[in-house]
């Protein structure tokens, strides 16, 4: 071999060694860094999350009130129908109104849009129970804007046969001052 290829391969090498070395002491610090917070018990970020209570404005002055308690652990984060939690939801005007609650079975979020669907196991809404529904939140930071899956129908009774994480565009506006909905965006591995 001759001076300047012994020079060249010689000068590889070493890149080669630098850069293994570097690597192999940043994926020993990351194992590290992460045994770390499992054990000090830090919580490793949750796949996508849906948080937060909000009532929606009205110009007759209906009493509509949303919160939602919904999360997609990191281990899940390549299905969304593992979500889990509870989302509620009012409506009340003139003394007339109905509540209900529903048991969440599937969370999308992307950037600061979130789809939530669930069941109803709880309601005072005849013919509520068991339905599925879907709400849409778009957490603006101010005045989030929400939107669900019986726009269209009326009250979520009259929803058929609705699948998993299908919501309406959110086109309801958040009474001002009352909004703290917070979405974790889904970062899929694809």
């Amino acid at each position: 071999m001759n001076r300047r290829t012994k020079t060249a391969a010689l000068g590889l090498g070493a890149a080669l060694l630098v850069t293994t070395g570097a690597t192999g002491a940043t994926g020993a610090a990351g194992a590290a860094g992460a045994a770390g917070a499992a054990a000090s018990g830090e919580r490793q970020r949750e796949a996508a999350a849906l948080t937060g209570t909000a009532k929606l404005y009205r110009s007759a002055g209906d009493d509509i009130t949303f919160s939602f308690d919904a999360h997609l652990a990191a281990k899940d984060n390549d299905d969304p129908l593992k979500a889990t939690g509870t989302f509620e939801w009012s409506h009340y005007a003139g003394g007339d109104g109905a509540w209900a609650k529903a048991e969440v079975d599937c969370l999308l979020t992307g950037g600061k849009v979130a789809v939530v669907s669930g069941v109803v196991t709880d309601s005072d809404l005849p013919g509520a129970k068991g339905k599925r529904v879907g709400i849409t939140v778009h957490d603006t930071g101010r005045l989030d804007r929400l939107g669900y899956s019986w726009a269209s129908v009326g009250n979520p009774v009259e929803t058929k046969d609705l699948p998993k994480c299908v919501g309406s565009a959110p086109f309801e506006k958040v009474k001002k001052g009352t909004g703290d909905f917070t979405v974790v965006p889904w970062n899929p591995k694809f």
